[in-house]
């Protein structure tokens, strides 16, 4: 498949870029600062802000087979790229005639009765802004969704490949094990609009999305 990747500069991203091209896809690798992506014959970097007018995202979409939207504020611009930048890339999809989408959100964005975990407590506007960005994907479009929601981010040089999914807390996720999860659901159909919560565990990936 064609793949675009919004955020692929981010850590999430590089990861998720070179799991998409270990899996043999053509990766778009978009980013606002693409001069620090590694570029392959199968990896193209391109710049692209979520900020930018919706026409001009849609043009940038023409080809793609499906959409990954990975990028993040860090929490210096929540409303303009965790949330409407999220529904742009959704619109512009829908424009360009794509049908898959998948977005990483936060664990339990779409449920805010669950954000009195401890865990979440200083991530409480990152959270609205994912549950509006979550919430306008899973009833405001027609895309074949997969909204992947892990908890706190960890630094991991050797992931281990295993994950649990349906949490009731959140809990550590290897940046890692995000990246192979989010490239595994891509073709999955079991996972079309669907929202996994996860964290790692003692599951392997593949099996754990078999489950889903």
């Amino acid at each position: 498949m064609k793949v675009f990747v919004a955020g692929a500069s981010g850590r999430v991203g590089t990861q998720l870029v070179h799991e998409l091209h270990l899996a043999g896809h053509e990766v778009v690798a978009a980013s606002r600062h693409p001069e620090s992506l590694a570029v392959t014959p199968h990896v193209e970097a391109v710049t692209f802000d979520v900020s930018w007018p919706l026409d001009d995202m849609t043009t940038m979409l023409d080809g793609i087979d499906a959409v990954y939207f990975t990028a993040g504020s860090r929490g210096k611009d929540l409303l303009r790229t965790d949330a409407f930048g999220a529904v742009k890339l959704m619109q512009a999809s829908e424009r360009a005639g794509i049908e898959r989408f998948i977005l990483l959100s936060s664990v339990f964005a779409d449920r805010p009765e669950k954000w009195d975990d401890p865990a979440l407590a200083g991530i409480m506007n990152y959270n609205i802004a994912k549950f509006f960005a979550d919430q306008w994907l899973m009833h405001n479009t027609e895309l074949a969704y997969t909204i992947v929601q892990p908890g706190n981010l960890v630094e991991d040089e050797h992931p281990t490949g295993m994950i649990t999914t349906h949490v009731d807390h959140s809990q550590p996720n290897s940046i890692g094990n995000v990246a192979r999860v989010l490239a595994g659901v891509l073709q999955r159909s079991n996972t079309y609009r669907r929202v996994i919560t996860m964290a790692d565990g003692d599951v392997p990936i593949d099996r754990a999305l078999d489950m889903i």
